[in-house]
């Protein structure tokens, strides 16, 4: 990823204003504000001519929902991150959008220095909540994995990724797990590139879960 100065950025909301104003706040922070809009349709046309790193997205939109826009913008920029910035907190709102693909949820009453490490977080992959929906997140997938736990057995892990999973899924970056494992920063890079392949998952995102849907995130 570049530097945080280069990080590229849409918001996507139907409030003018509010759009405007958190627009600037993130220029003003060094952020690249590459594009803006006000529903899903334009959010979708315009992500896939920008390819943003990270889209801040409403869930109350003037042609649609937040769920909806955020599996389009994703088909057509995949490599795009969804952070969820809404008025909303209610319980299916966010797992809807988790579900949808966004990798973290804020709500509006987040500061502006919060927001602003949110998307920085996004950004490299970690899973952002406003604290007191990663509790209903966490446990909404600890409850999947109750019910599915009749399924084929996981992967076998070693010692080593199962511990730095551990750490992934707390939200730790890889500099922050080498410091507390005593590992150089390329080794722990290595651990999770092996765990990525052998759980079949994508990205820190998607280790997260399965950090979460397994109980190693206590």
């Amino acid at each position: 990823m570049a530097e945080d100065a280069a990080l590229t950025v849409m918001v996507v909301d139907d409030h003018p204003i509010w759009r405007d104003a958190v627009a600037r706040d993130l220029a003003e922070d060094g952020f690249d504000v590459v594009a803006t809009a006000e529903g899903a349709a334009a959010a979708r046309r315009r992500a896939a001519v920008v390819k943003p790193d990270v889209v801040l997205m409403d869930m109350q939109l003037s042609d649609g929902d937040g769920v909806q826009a955020t599996t389009e913008v994703l088909t057509v920029s995949p490599s795009s991150r969804v952070l969820v910035l809404s008025a909303s907190d209610e319980r299916d709102d966010v797992l809807e959008a988790v579900k949808a693909g966004a990798t973290g949820y804020l709500v509006k009453s987040a500061s502006k220095s919060e927001l602003c490490q949110a998307v920085r977080a996004t950004a490299a992959g970690r899973a952002v909540f406003t604290p007191n929906l990663a509790g209903l997140v966490l446990g909404e997938y600890r409850r999947i994995a109750t019910s599915t736990n009749s399924g084929p057995a996981p992967p076998s892990l070693t010692e080593r990724e199962t511990e730095v999973l551990r750490y992934v899924a707390k939200g730790l970056s890889a500099k922050q797990i080498a410091a507390k494992l005593s590992l150089s920063h390329r080794t722990v890079e290595n651990h999770v590139q092996a765990t990525f392949r052998k759980l079949h998952v994508a990205n820190r995102v998607e280790l997260t879960r399965y950090a979460i849907e397994h109980g190693l995130d206590d």
